[in-house]
């Protein structure tokens, strides 16, 4: 089919916004007869390149140009990689959003600190609901994955149907009674799929992954070794793993407080909404810590991540009132670091061995479990599925390399695999698959006051303060007779000098700026910026001169 009698409009096209050549941000648009479908919304954590961010979220400005087509935004679990978003985009493109019953509940405790929840249009689905949402048709699938009521999601339209499958694994030995339902996936593979958009991330592990039943068994163990207090550290969201702690807890008759915002708040919608059972007399407030012994004590913390206001970075750095480390203690790190985190995640663990703490964690014991696929369970998803195109996505780049490999194994035909960059547009069709235009795409940096849309400018300039320092100068002169009045003061911060070199540099940087000044009739100066821009240059020289470094030079020369 060539160029002129491809159906563009008959066909679907996938847009990527996010979560695919990266970890993290999931937001994909899902587009047909020019309506668009926005399936997951999420938000990423930043590298140490982008200095004072906190989160990173979608560029939608495709979407915010395409609004009165965009019929609404739907969920397939409650992890903030794939909902973290919602509140930045809900306040731009209010349109109806669908999830099950437990991440809804998750995302309207998230929304209503940033928006009245009496505006938006929230629903919920469940696995059997079939929802008409424009020319859409979209029906919830169960899958098993790391936080419960995950799904999948079956999109129909009139040219074809496409299974949308995030972060899935398939655990037959669930903590809860969501079972994979392996049944209605080879259901829809008899029927016809037209294309498969899949989970890649564990792509490169052959097997499969173990259940999350492995860990309450090595919770069992550690519980009934342990010497003192146990502080054990996971993923705020991974409510079937805090189950296992409060039930192997209680077979022990240990109590358990909590420690951190987001587990807190986590745990107590999950009981709430009854996605938890609290053992009787089982957890204590933060300030009951001190009346147990250590034997008597669990505490879940959050800081799997080594995140630096955390409850356990706090407690490592002996920054938590309620809680010091003491010899005996023992710290459960049920988690892996996240590709970026390694360094935070070490030099936390290293903090608590200094202090005494025997720290467990993978490979040690098998405190963790991925909640991704590994390759046979992949490989099983497309057996059952059997589709026409498939698409690899929620991965590196590394990992849907590996994953098309596997697929070429699987005999699907090379042509039919599709590899995806942020912003691409991929037309399918029953006839042909085919890249159209690119869309615009990106990053947007949130600030920890929740602004948004902080700019390279601004990044490079944190960068430049990070690596070399600034430099103030402040002068004032008289206007008239060019006459110094005052200083020129000179103040380093962030600077490579020594306390002992520090006043001699200093005094060095004023001579600079006063040979600067002295060459000047100020007298018949018109334009005080261009003083102030020779003024920066002269620091500039002098200290690129000594130090071999170019710092951020602020002049302020005031004009009396």
């Amino acid at each position: 089919m060539n160029e002129h009698t491809f159906p563009y409009e008959e066909s679907i096209a996938l847009i990527p916004l996010g979560g695919t050549g990266e970890i993290g941000k999931n937001l994909t648009v899902v587009q047909f007869g020019g309506e668009m479908l926005v399936v997951d919304c999420g938000l990423a954590f930043p590298f140490d390149d982008v200095y004072g961010v906190d989160i990173v979220i979608p560029d939608i400005t495709y979407l915010r140009e395409n609004a009165d087509r965009v019929r609404g935004i739907v969920l397939t679990h409650g992890h903030e990689d794939h909902v973290g978003a919602l509140p930045y985009v809900l306040s731009e493109i209010n349109v109806p959003v669908w999830g099950t019953r437990l991440t809804m509940g998750l995302v309207r405790t998230k929304l209503s600190e940033r928006l009245p929840l009496s505006q938006l249009d929230l629903r919920e689905y469940a696995p059997g609901d079939r929802i008409p949402i424009g020319s859409f048709l979209v029906e919830p699938l169960r899958v098993t994955h790391s936080i419960p009521e995950t799904v999948a999601l079956n999109i129909e339209t009139p040219v074809g149907r496409v299974v949308f499958v995030s972060d899935f694994k398939i655990d037959h030995t669930p903590i809860d009674e969501w079972r994979f339902d392996a049944a209605r996936f080879g259901q829809l593979g008899e029927e016809g799929v037209l294309a498969l958009v899949s989970d890649s991330t564990n792509a490169e592990k052959p097997g499969v992954t173990p259940s999350e039943r492995v860990v309450g068994a090595a919770y069992d163990r550690i519980f009934g070794e342990a010497p003192g207090r146990i502080i054990v550290t996971m993923f705020a969201s991974n409510i079937h793993r805090m189950q296992q702690v409060l039930d192997t807890a209680a077979r022990y008759g240990k109590k358990v407080a909590v420690l951190g915002r987001s587990m807190q708040q986590n745990l107590e919608i999950a009981i709430e909404m009854g996605y938890v059972w609290l053992p009787p007399d089982t957890l204590i407030r933060t300030d009951q810590i001190g009346q147990y012994s250590g034997r008597e004590l669990v505490i879940l913390a959050t800081g799997a991540q080594g995140e630096p206001l955390s409850a356990l970075t706090r407690i490592s750095r002996d920054e938590y009132k309620a809680v010091q480390i003491e010899p005996g203690d023992t710290v459960i790190l049920s988690a892996t670091p996240i590709p970026g985190n390694e360094s935070l995640v070490w030099r936390t663990v290293n903090r608590l061995i200094r202090k005494g703490a025997h720290v467990i964690y993978p490979p040690m014991q098998p405190v963790h479990v991925s909640g991704h696929a590994y390759q046979e369970e992949l490989k099983m998803m497309l057996a059952l599925v059997r589709p026409k195109y498939v698409i690899p996505m929620h991965g590196e780049p590394r990992m849907a390399v590996q994953y098309a490999r596997m697929a070429r194994e699987m005999n699907i035909p090379a042509e039919n695999i599709f590899l995806m960059e942020l912003g691409d547009t991929l037309y399918l069709h029953p006839e042909g698959a085919k890249f159209g235009e690119k869309v615009p795409v990106g990053r947007v940096l949130v600030d920890s006051g929740g602004n948004s849309g902080i700019s390279d400018v601004v990044l490079r300039d944190r960068k430049h303060l990070a690596q070399d320092g600034l430099v103030l100068v402040v002068v004032s002169i008289d206007k008239e007779t060019g006459e110094i009045l005052a200083g020129p003061d000179v103040t380093l911060r962030g600077m490579a000098v020594s306390e002992e070199e520090e006043p001699q540099f200093v005094d060095y940087l004023r001579q600079q700026v006063l040979v600067e000044l002295q060459e000047l009739d100020v007298s018949e100066v018109t334009d005080w910026d261009a003083v102030r821009a020779d003024v920066r240059s002269a620091v500039t020289r002098a200290v690129k001169q000594r130090l071999k470094r170019r710092p951020v030079v602020i002049p302020v020369v005031m004009e009396i």
